[in-house]
């Protein structure tokens, strides 16, 4: 008996409702195949089936709240409708060696998966296949590539042979848990013919039937969640132009379905040029480029901020001597003892950790019509990379030594410019801070990373004339901007968080003393 169990639901998200169950007791189920799907406050959740059997019987009826790991079902293995496997097993005498029930279950065969993709991530799209069909391929090579909203994730392979069938070409949009390749260990390659293995390593195989015909796409079924969506809109498959492999429809697809048929009835209208008109011989210059998922992500996400949070952004400037005097004195006994460099982000995330004690609304931030305050502070600091913006965390950054600092922002950047930063990596942080100084940016106004509260823009040091006990002196300065969600954070303790962080790096001797 195999327990079927709520999944990890995301971030801060602690129960579900059983929304929809695609499958009846009794009913005879496969590995991996949708079972029901769970609705929470922020996503829907599809449940797969961690084993192939029946469905003996429901616990969570639809409707129910679950928490996270509850018991939503159980499956009797081995009752499942394949022909090979049971009858495999029955005829299989007690004695019998086990590698015999191998070629009956398909023991010659691995198939590879998509990888956990992190909390609150339930797609990717496949971005590159670094194998082919035929190609023979050792344990733990790399053999594509995905690409999430926020992270791009290799999928090494599970074991050695050769790979047999590509069954998620490049371009594709698969969900977490779904196939996306064949390994045969005996080198068996599907398709009949060399000239179709041939073909299928162009990426033939998945050739999109035209709509309408009576192919082979005919009979293609598309997946629980589309299906919801197209009957919570009420508008027919025919309606609905799939993109996914083989012509399935994604929710994707019904989304731009549903909004292409409101957008009928104004469709006498004159729309607007979606972008001034461009002459013939400027056309041949131009490059179209398809937006990545992170770059999406990101658009909207900065979207979505403003769209929400009531920003507002409060200025000040630090003088950077005694900083920089200080890092000047220690950084090769710094780098010496601690084996990573004395840079001026410590300093700014002690003094932010500091200043986040005494204003703990700039480290809040808001749930419904309650205020969540943090008595911790998880530090996003954010880091451009050649695929776009990342923000990963320090955890409990208030807690650490400006050495052990360092090194996780050391470590956590060069995760970040080689793609390698995991999704758990990026979530959870209660402030950010972007230095937009390293790329010359002398002022700036941040905007906050929902659904903090605020976010600190350091910029670039810049010798200017100041006035110091009546005298003119050159002194190095920095602008510095505090972006802060004005629902949640009044002016007065916006100013009142900048200066603390002002005065901690002009007197660094405060961070010491608590002042």
């Amino acid at each position: 008996m195999t327990e079927v169990r709520v999944p990890t639901l995301g971030e801060s998200v602690t129960e579900a409702t059983v929304a929809t169950w695609f499958k009846k007791p009794g009913d005879t189920v496969a590995v991996d195949e949708m079972l029901c799907e769970l609705e929470t406050d922020k996503v829907t959740v599809e449940v797969p089936s961690p084993a192939a059997g029946t469905l003996s019987d429901i616990v969570a009826n639809e409707g129910d709240t679950v928490g996270v790991d509850a018991l939503l079902a159980n499956i009797s293995e081995g009752d499942s409708g394949s022909d090979a496997a049971p009858k495999a097993k029955e005829a299989k005498p007690d004695s019998a060696p086990a590698q015999e029930s191998a070629p009956a279950a398909g023991g010659a065969q691995t198939d590879v998966m998509v990888p956990t993709l992190g909390e609150s991530v339930s797609e990717a799209t496949v971005s590159t296949w670094f194998k082919k069909v035929g190609d023979s391929v050792a344990q733990d090579e790399m053999l594509c590539e995905l690409e999430t909203d926020k992270v791009s994730v290799e999928v090494p392979s599970p074991a050695s042979g050769t790979l047999a069938e590509i069954v998620a070409d490049e371009g594709a949009t698969v969900e977490a848990n779904a196939k996306l390749a064949v390994i045969s260990s005996n080198g068996e390659v599907k398709g009949a013919a060399p000239q179709e293995n041939a073909e299928a390593a162009n990426g033939k195989q998945y050739e999109q039937p035209p709509a309408g015909d009576g192919g082979p796409g005919k009979d293609i079924k598309d997946g629980p969640a589309a299906e919801k969506a197209m009957a919570e809109a009420g508008i027919s498959r025919d309606q609905v132009q799939g993109s996914g492999r083989d012509g399935r429809a994604t929710k994707e697809d019904v989304s731009r379905a549903v909004a292409a048929a409101s957008a009928q009835p104004q469709a006498s209208a004159p729309a607007p040029a979606p972008r001034a008109p461009v002459s013939a011989e400027d056309a041949g210059r131009e490059e179209r480029v398809k937006m990545t998922r992170l770059r999406q992500t990101i658009a909207r996400r900065l979207k979505d901020a403003q769209n929400t949070a009531a920003i507002l952004t409060t200025y000040n400037e630090v003088d950077m001597t005694e900083v920089m005097a200080l890092r000047s004195q220690y950084k090769d006994m710094f780098e010496k003892k601690h084996g990573v460099r004395l840079g001026f982000m410590s300093f700014f995330t002690k003094a932010c950790c500091h200043a986040l004690k005494e204003v703990p609304e700039v480290n809040a931030e808001i749930d419904g019509t309650d205020i969540v305050y943090k008595n911790f502070v998880h530090m996003g600091i954010a880091a451009g990379t050649p695929q776009g913006l990342v923000v990963p965390v320090i955890r409990d950054a208030d807690a650490m030594s400006f050495a052990e600092i360092e090194k996780a922002i050391n470590e956590k950047g060069k995760r970040a410019r080689d793609g390698k930063l995991s999704m758990a990596e990026m979530q959870g942080g209660t402030f950010t801070i972007s230095n937009g100084g390293v790329y010359g940016s002398l002022m700036s106004s941040p905007i906050i990373n929902p659904p903090q509260s605020g976010i600190l823009g350091m910029h670039k040091i810049q010798d200017r004339p100041m006035v110091i006990n009546g005298e003119i002196k050159i002194r190095p300065m920095m602008y510095l901007a505090l972006s802060y969600d004005h629902r949640i954070v009044d002016g007065k303790g916006a100013v009142t968080f900048l200066v603390r962080v002002k005065e901690a790096l002009e007197d660094p001797r405060r961070l010491l003393m608590d002042l």
